[in-house]
């Protein structure tokens, strides 16, 4: 007869059976509801954490661009009065070796004109380089382009003509 009498805690124990809504139910229900409520607030933070880092990576890569843009700048500035110191020194030697023909070479007779000519040819292209460098070519060239297109572009082609049949013959 022992067994056939249920403690009180048996009792307590026991499922919940036959459809009862017991006191166990209503705390399952509201952690399910929590649990709904931090997952979506968890899903909010990462969208919002997620668009914090791709802002500031784009932020990041902007001062990357403007840094190497800003370094390219320096040195193609670096380069180009390199280049612009270059062709000056090129002009004083040009025009030095126009002053050493000159004094050099034969003063008369046909091979006095020619060495006087091309004296005077050597020592104004080095005048013409110091003085304008670079840019000043650049310039000129561009002025004559203008002036006179057709030649210009007759001239290219054949420029491209005579480097396509150097590099056909040299490969």
């Amino acid at each position: 007869m022992a067994n056939a009498i249920n403690t009180q805690s048996e009792i307590d124990n026991r499922p919940n059976m036959g459809g009862q809504s017991g006191a166990a139910e209503q705390p399952a229900a509201q952690v399910a509801e929590k649990a709904k409520e931090l997952a979506s607030a968890v899903g909010e933070k990462s969208k919002e954490l997620a668009s914090a880092v791709a802002q500031a990576a784009g932020t990041m890569a902007k001062d990357a661009a403007g840094t190497v843009a800003q370094r390219a700048g320096e040195v193609a500035s670096t380069v180009g009065r390199k280049a612009e110191e270059a062709t000056g020194a090129v002009g004083s030697r040009i025009e030095s070796f126009g002053h050493t023909v000159r004094e050099r070479g034969p003063h008369e007779g046909i091979m006095g004109t020619a060495s006087s000519t091309v004296a005077q040819t050597l020592e104004s292209s080095g005048r013409y380089l110091k003085e304008q460098g670079l840019e000043g070519i650049g310039e000129d060239l561009s002025a004559f382009i203008r002036r006179h297109p057709l030649p210009a572009v007759l001239v290219g082609i054949g420029i491209g003509f005579c480097m396509a049949r150097f590099f056909r013959s040299h490969s």
